[in-house]
């Protein structure tokens, strides 16, 4: 008991997570036009299933349509099985869906069954496509050389892993988010900021009280759970 328990906090100790920033090679892109077309961008929630060898994938997603698109407007190819919406909020829909891979694509798909966790944030856009997993420094490194086969690698992240029932962002609400989000692509977390609240409210499209509102309790709330106990 003592040994198998001190294996596993030694396991969770060595295992790190890794975030790669891809530009997509446009022969991919091209497989999911039928998506991206329509979409802003695609945001894995949470992998309930994958098979390399039955081309199976399954999990669970947040898709945000472009303006004057729905669901409804996406042309769903043969190889996806299954897409069911769970949840609407405004452009953003949580769907399940179940993807068989290509044929073609099949010895390509094999040489990513690698002992690594599926993590989060792993986001696919037009422009790029950002994944996460989590694994030993051996298997993260099998990872980052197959996965140049998709694309070109932009940027790369190394972090501790943490394993929390919940993600840091999970604590907000989805305005908190956006904004939150909105903010740190726009610099307004830079030093010094590149942007300030007044214009990062006229980007967004809200108020400036509304926006200065939102950043001050998604940062008050993000505060408070990363010193939880404290």
């Amino acid at each position: 008991m003592y040994d198998s328990l001190y294996m596993t906090f030694y396991i969770l100790k060595i295992m790190r997570k890794l975030t790669v920033e891809l530009k997509v090679k446009q022969e991919f892109l091209k497989m999911l036009n039928f998506l991206l077309d329509k979409t802003e961008s695609i945001e894995l929630i949470e992998l309930l299933k994958i098979d390399f060898k039955k081309r199976i994938k399954m999990g669970i997603a947040a898709i945000k349509m472009k303006e004057g698109f729905t669901i409804d407007d996406i042309d769903i190819p043969e190889y996806m099985e299954m897409l069911t919406v769970l949840k609407k909020e405004g452009n953003r829909y949580i769907v399940v869906s179940k993807v068989k891979f290509y044929k073609s694509l099949t010895s390509m798909a094999k040489k990513f069954d690698i002992d690594i966790i599926w993590d989060t944030p792993t986001i696919f856009t037009k422009d790029k496509m950002i994944i996460s997993v989590t694994g030993n420094e051996d298997n993260l490194k099998k990872f980052l050389k197959v996965i140049k086969n998709l694309g070109e690698v932009k940027s790369v992240s190394f972090k501790k892993a943490t394993f929390n029932e919940q993600t840091i962002l999970s604590c907000l609400t989805e305005k908190q988010k956006e904004i939150l989000i909105a903010a740190k692509k726009n610099g307004y977390y830079n030093y010094p900021r590149k942007i300030n609240s007044k214009e990062l409210s006229e980007k967004i499209g809200l108020s400036k009280p509304t926006v200065v509102q939102h950043l001050r309790k998604a940062e008050v709330r993000l505060v408070s759970n990363i010193l939880a106990g404290y």
